[in-house]
């Protein structure tokens, strides 16, 4: 017996009910970011691996998916290579292209070889998949969708709260509690610079953004080994559980960053945005740990939290000074959200909030009872679609009962009977699969009935 095909770990076949409800997501999100301005874009599944390495630091180059070369992938590769380089210069010599990690590094690869098309500032968003080389858990996936808003060309923290606004909005329309968490990068060097660590500002950050994954006893020996002296892990701890409002939280770290001017910029940062963000539906919280490995945020950053499942994170994003730098346009900046689509799914699935109509696909079915029947039906079905009514015929003279049996499976709400008496009448049985009633209607009003259930 052959072997039951699969698919690769983390990775998921969609149905039409899943890819209904997908799309739902989808439309969403595309139909929030339409209100505020943004354009859609996208670009190719796979980035020249040049273009993806070293931009997302050492633990985001490894969850790359490098894609081989061409033909003779191993040509020019010696043993030597094959024993003594490391797996990443290996990696170079073998692959030149890689499936994309995220969105914003693609887009910061568009920006600068699209600049003189684009008006600055310049607000757009993509949905696409992506793929990391993660190991597979439930919420997190190898092969996943991110849904970006990006403005690039602006300074203004305008953009920071109209994101955060734009979040507030599409999690109220899918009827998801979050908690928005809003931390900064430039916080988070102010506390390494007042714990004499500066340079190891990289560590520090990823440490305490696996504060909610690992706990603060296993954040501490991660710190510990990347070379944080106990002292300075000592000096930490206050920090990391910080407790209390936002406007203490903030007033706490404006004492303790007193001295670090720019510790001190991103309390002010914080501060604007928190406050131009009153009247959000959605709680915002201040939070001390949020780091977002990423190494090129260098402002205000978010994560959002379903209140309601535990998941990890289900949008993030933030302010990234210079991210086109390393494509050769230095000074232009940039803020983004990104919406974890595949996460939002699992979300609403648990909370089973997706509206009724979302999954009804074919609203009316017309029976075939033979030829003529259907020669008669197909003008109706023609005219019900040019109506908007999403309909089908079943294809095959098939026993009454097989096709009923077809529009219950489907969850066909109507389905239409034309026999000798209809078409001597001009008219169509309707029947509602519901109630079962029935009525003989003309066309218009079979119409008017379907697209008013």
């Amino acid at each position: 017996m052959a072997q039951k095909p699969s698919i690769p770990k983390g990775t998921r076949d969609f149905g039409p009910v899943e890819m209904a409800r997908r799309n739902y997501i989808f439309d969403t999100i595309r139909s929030v970011y339409a209100l505020y301005g943004f354009q859609q874009i996208e670009t190719p599944a796979m980035e020249n691996l040049s273009t993806l390495m070293g931009k997302y630091g050492e633990e985001g180059d490894k969850l790359l998916f490098k894609i081989l070369n061409s033909g003779d992938f191993m040509r020019g590769v010696t043993d030597e290579n094959i024993h003594q380089d490391s797996s990443n210069r290996l990696a170079t010599r073998l692959c030149e292209k890689g499936l994309r990690y995220d969105l914003t590094v693609p887009f910061a690869r568009y920006v600068v070889q699209h600049r003189e098309e684009l008006t600055l500032p310049f607000r757009r968003f993509q949905i696409q998949p992506v793929w990391r080389a993660d190991r597979p858990q439930k919420g997190r996936y190898r092969e996943f969708y991110q849904c970006d808003a990006d403005v690039v060309g602006s300074d203004s923290l305008l953009n920071e709260v109209e994101l955060m606004q734009i979040v507030d909005t599409v999690f109220q329309r899918f009827g998801i509690r979050v908690c928005i968490k809003i931390n900064n990068r430039k916080i988070l060097t102010g506390i390494a610079e007042m714990i004499g660590q500066a340079d190891k500002i990289v560590d520090i950050t990823v440490a305490i953004d696996k504060l909610d994954k690992i706990g603060l006893d296993n954040v501490n020996a991660e710190l510990r080994e990347s070379g944080l002296p106990d002292e300075a892990i000592e000096r930490l701890q206050p920090i990391i559980q910080l407790s209390g409002s936002n406007e203490e939280k903030l007033a706490t770290m404006r004492g303790v960053l007193k001295d670090s001017e720019t510790g001190l910029k991103g309390i002010e940062e914080v501060e604007f945005v928190l406050g131009t963000l009153k009247n959000l539906r959605n709680q915002i919280e201040f939070d001390l740990t949020l780091a977002r490995g990423l190494n090129y945020y260098t402002g205000c950053i978010f994560e959002v939290k379903a209140l309601d499942v535990e998941i990890g994170s289900i949008t993030g994003g933030g302010r990234y000074d210079n991210l086109t730098g390393i494509f050769g346009m230095p000074g232009l900046s940039g803020v983004g959200i990104s919406f974890g689509a595949d996460r939002i799914y699992d979300v609403l699935n648990q909370l089973d909030l997706y509206p009724e109509t979302v999954t009804t696909q074919t609203q009316l079915l017309f029976i075939n009872f033979g030829e003529r029947e259907t020669a008669y039906c197909l003008p109706i079905l023609a005219q019900a679609r040019e109506a908007g009514i999403r309909c089908e015929i079943y294809p095959d003279a098939a026993k009454m009962k097989k096709q009923m049996q077809y529009a219950n499976q489907k969850q066909i709400p109507f389905v239409a009977l034309a026999g000798e008496n209809e078409m001597q009448e001009g008219k169509v049985t309707l029947k509602n699969m519901e109630t079962g009633e029935q009525q003989m209607l003309t066309p218009e009003e079979l119409m008017g009935k379907v697209k008013g259930f």
